[in-house]
């Protein structure tokens, strides 16, 4: 199973647009990629159902929350609070996403996807907003990934693209070279 994991560092306290586009914008890449939606520290007091209603009301993007809706209505989309101690373990090996990340926690792209291919799961952590994912993520996670491989900083919306995608690519040629 692998996770697309949106952490909000934007604002814990009020809703603002930038939440539920980042929601919108990472239900079609989910479900386009076959990555389940989990959402983290957001500052809706909603559980999953109340939250995809509410988007899909807020938003064209994503086909007006269409996606959204089949990732809830197939059990892949999930609401929570940001855990202390450890994330939940359905998901797998946490997998904090990042342009530096610590030398003795980074996995290589190669690595990782063959990983994958023995059914190990992961959940990608990705931050939403300008402060980027929380250091103490960085301890907590198990894996540092640079999905550029070559230190390049992303923004939110475009590591959402970029994290499903290229994993799933390189999946996909694996794939096909098995064939």
């Amino acid at each position: 199973m692998l996770t697309l994991g949106i952490v909000n560092t934007y604002d814990k306290i009020k809703i603002h647009e930038a939440h539920y586009r980042s929601i919108a914008r990472a239900a079609p890449i989910a479900y386009a990629f076959g990555f389940n939606l989990a959402l983290f520290d957001f500052p809706f007091k909603m559980s999953a159902e109340e939250l995809m209603n509410f988007v899909k009301d807020k938003t064209t993007i994503g086909g007006s929350g269409k996606y959204l809706a089949e990732l809830f209505g197939t059990g892949r989309f999930f609401v929570f609070d940001l855990p202390e101690k450890g994330f939940q373990p359905q998901f797998g090996s946490p997998v904090v996403t990042t342009s530096h990340p610590y030398k003795k926690k980074e996995i290589a792209l190669p690595a990782l996807v063959e990983q994958i291919t023995r059914k190990r799961s992961f959940l990608f952590l990705i931050g939403l907003g300008h402060k980027g994912l929380p250091s103490d993520l960085f301890e907590m996670a198990q894996y540092h990934l640079d999905i550029t491989s070559k230190g390049v900083s992303l923004e939110t919306c475009t590591a959402i693209g970029a994290v499903p995608a290229i994993i799933s690519g390189r999946l996909a040629g694996i794939s096909r070279q098995s064939i």
